[in-house]
């Protein structure tokens, strides 16, 4: 796959929610966008963290959280740490830090005034579907 680009083969734009999102409301935003993970963004749309269905399945084993799920928000559950990539990222380099970091998506950033602002998601679907094109 050298020469690809992650731009070439990524979902552009991304489904987003604030760090204030109640927990009901990922869940719903999740289930009804069909999606895996949300990129949890402040007020201007950068990066804050991420929040997946792994996530949510998790809390049932924090029983301190448990009881009171509903009045959790995004915030208390997501993972700060993004792991991203640039759209110009050469594909193989991404597929290596999947791999590397045992992932399921990256998040496509641009850098704004040294912030991460996501602009899309590369995920081993999207990999996957790309390498059954045979291209």
């Amino acid at each position: 796959m050298t020469g690809i680009k992650v731009a070439d083969i990524m979902h552009k734009g991304v489904i987003s929610c604030s760090e204030e999102t109640p927990i009901q409301e990922v869940a719903r935003l999740l289930t009804e966008k069909g999606v895996h993970a949300l990129v949890v963004v402040d007020g201007e749309g950068f990066a804050q963290g991420i929040i997946s269905q792994t996530d949510l399945i998790n809390i049932e084993s924090l029983e301190e959280y448990w009881n009171y799920w509903k009045g959790l928000q995004a915030k208390h559950i997501m993972s700060k740490e993004i792991i991203s990539c640039r759209p110009e990222t050469d594909i193989d380099e991404a597929r290596r830090v999947l791999a590397e970091r045992k992932v399921h998506r990256l998040i496509v950033t641009e850098i704004v005034e040294d912030k991460e602002k996501p602009v899309g998601v590369l995920s081993m679907t999207d990999i996957v579907r790309y390498m059954a094109q045979g291209e």
